[in-house]
């Protein structure tokens, strides 16, 4: 594990580069349970111990003692497996504040979905099966049901989804996908419509927690992973856009309610401003 790392994106403290969160205190809690700070339980057979939640407890604990307690304002955010701890501790955070507090979550490449892979089966289902209840860790079945303002940032054909759920080597043994994995204009029509069919099932899945006003979404048709922790796709000339309003700007409108923002993008191939992950 590394032993620093850089605050960019919406961590950074540079006006030019995050103009409405630049002078926040921020903090970064590093990721180390393997389950988006949620696993209480143990395997004694196989000397497996899923201590998140009570990380996650003693984090907010420590914190809420230095001081975050007396903030006027607060902002739960993470990207990819902090993006998906953002929605399972969303309300939980929200509790440990006054009524007075302003807090919002922020879940940044976190909704992970149940989807079928190429070869038919179910990549992150089988994964957890066993370890996790399935209908509680899959964010999909979660978002509607959270109570404290919510902010989705996802990148509509998720870099990582594709490479690890959708398209992993075991589904694909043949090779079959590789060059569409790897450079899309290799792709054939069906394998674009898989694509598609992969983000209507985001959009299916955002449906009834797009509808509450409390909530803001920015979905692109980018291949990407995790866009509000990097300086190039967070506030840059060329970040990523829809509608000509970038990430930081509409995650700035939303949190201090400057104008609603349900931002969904067209589909892929329209945007070019996208920063895609290149895949191998």
């Amino acid at each position: 594990m590394v032993k620093s790392i850089n605050f960019t994106g919406i961590l950074s403290n540079k006006a030019e580069e995050n103009p409405d969160f630049y002078n926040w205190n921020r903090v970064r809690v590093r990721y180390c349970d393997g389950a988006s700070f949620a696993g209480e339980g143990q395997n004694e057979a196989n000397k497996l111990y899923f201590r998140g939640q009570r990380i996650w407890l003693a984090a907010m604990e420590e914190l809420m003692a230095k001081g975050m307690g007396n903030a006027n304002q607060a902002l739960l955010s993470g990207c990819s497996a902090g993006g998906l701890a953002s929605i399972l501790h969303c309300d939980e955070f929200k509790n440990l504040f006054p009524e007075t507090t302003k807090v919002k979550c922020l879940s940044d490449a976190g909704l992970f979905l149940d989807a079928t892979n190429v070869a038919g089966g179910h990549t992150l289902r089988d994964m957890y099966e066993g370890v996790v209840t399935l209908q509680c860790f899959f964010p999909q079945n979660l978002v509607s049901n959270v109570k404290t303002p919510m902010f989705l940032l996802n990148a509509a054909y998720d870099a990582w989804q594709v490479d690890q759920s959708l398209i992993p080597s075991l589904a694909d043994p043949h090779g079959l996908w590789r060059a569409c994995k790897t450079d899309r204009s290799h792709c054939n029509s069906s394998q674009i419509q898989f694509f598609q069919d992969f983000r209507n099932q985001m959009l299916d899945a955002v449906k009834i927690f797009s509808e509450s006003n409390q909530n803001g979404l920015f979905i692109n048709s980018c291949f990407a992973h995790c866009q509000s922790e990097r300086k190039d796709t967070w506030y840059e000339n060329d970040s990523p856009r829809i509608g000509n309003k970038g990430i930081a700007v509409s995650v700035g409108d939303w949190f201090f309610d400057r104008t609603a923002v349900k931002a969904i993008d067209c589909p892929y191939s329209c945007d070019k401003t996208c920063h895609d992950v290149i895949l191998k």
